[in-house]
């Protein structure tokens, strides 16, 4: 790891290099500054839009039926909030870097209980780890998703790739425009 030597923009001190500033980082803790709160409809558009039609996920009574008071969103449900955490994340602690240079390469989860609508949930996130390997920066997060009671809902650790250093693939951005909706 090395700092950059290049001047910022204004020339009055030189830039850190991301890779320094995250491995500085480590064991530093984020909590989402508001609760995320998991609506009735959202949790049916989400389920819509996944293909996944359990009945639990639509219907009340259905979900009664399993021992729920309110619609039970599906397991991938936690994206929604998780990229909320990350990006909050990568705004304040794991700064400097791309983030069309970053590839999710691994998730790891462990539900503790199913996300209910009407839930209010908090994500602590921390950066648990981070190293450098084949000129790629390798960085572990780890999200603590909880309710409003304090009480563990789920807990993610998600490995991360990123490059620095290279600039965006305007390419590849061009070719997204294409295939991907957006606001001209």
């Amino acid at each position: 790891m090395t700092v950059t030597a290049t001047a910022t923009d204004r020339g009055d001190t030189p830039a850190v290099d991301p890779a320094v500033h995250t491995a500085s980082m480590v064991g530093h803790h984020y909590r989402m500054p508001d609760f995320y709160e998991i609506g009735r409809e959202k949790v049916r558009e989400y389920s819509r839009a996944v293909q996944n039609d359990h009945p639990a996920h639509s219907s009340e009574d259905a979900a009664a039926e399993l021992g729920y008071e309110h619609l039970v969103a599906p397991a991938t449900f936690i994206s929604v909030v998780g990229i909320i955490a990350q990006k909050a994340m990568f705004d304040e602690v794991i700064t400097g870097y791309d983030l069309s240079q970053i590839m999710q390469a691994d998730q790891r989860l462990e539900f503790h209980r199913p996300i209910v609508a009407g839930d209010r949930l908090t994500v602590d996130v921390s950066l648990e780890s981070f190293r450098q390997m084949g000129g790629s920066d390798i960085i572990i997060t780890k999200n603590m998703v909880t309710d409003e009671a304090g009480k563990d809902v789920m807990t993610s650790w998600t490995t991360l790739v990123a490059k620095t250093g290279g600039g965006s693939d305007q390419d590849a951005l061009e070719m997204a425009k294409g295939v991907m909706k957006h606001d001209s």
